[in-house]
């Protein structure tokens, strides 16, 4: 029988981590160029782990979903989920447990509803 190993476990989880975070990277270019320039490369990396972990804290897990966090981020800013001047982000990341997909979706819409003119949504 094959063993997985907690070391061995580990490794993956941070490749796919990295690989996630490099899909990342390329996204923001594509998509938020002018933000990803200010922010620079190493700039855009932290977002993109500050990102991955504010939607953890939602349970907003999944790349997809994570993706549609950190999108919001760039258009609204870092604090968003906290901000006074976006309410209704709050109220969606703290409503009642949601199945963090449906959660997110509304997140999303929302934001493109309230979007001011900055970088391409994406659905």
């Amino acid at each position: 029988m094959f063993t997985i190993r907690k070391e061995m476990k580990d490794t993956f989880d941070a490749d796919i981590r990295r690989r996630f975070e490099n899909r990342m990277v390329e996204h923001g270019n594509r998509f938020f160029p002018q933000q990803c320039r200010e922010l620079g490369e190493a700039g855009v990396r932290d977002w993109i782990r500050l990102g991955i972990a504010r939607a953890g804290r939602y349970g907003i897990v999944a790349e997809r979903d994570v993706c549609k966090y950190i999108d919001v981020m760039f258009v609204y800013g870092a604090n968003f989920d906290s901000d006074s001047r976006y309410p209704w982000a709050a109220e969606i990341l703290n409503a009642a447990p949601v199945n963090p997909t449906h959660k997110i979706d509304r997140l999303f819409e929302t934001a493109r509803l309230y979007a001011p003119a900055r970088g391409h949504w994406h659905a």
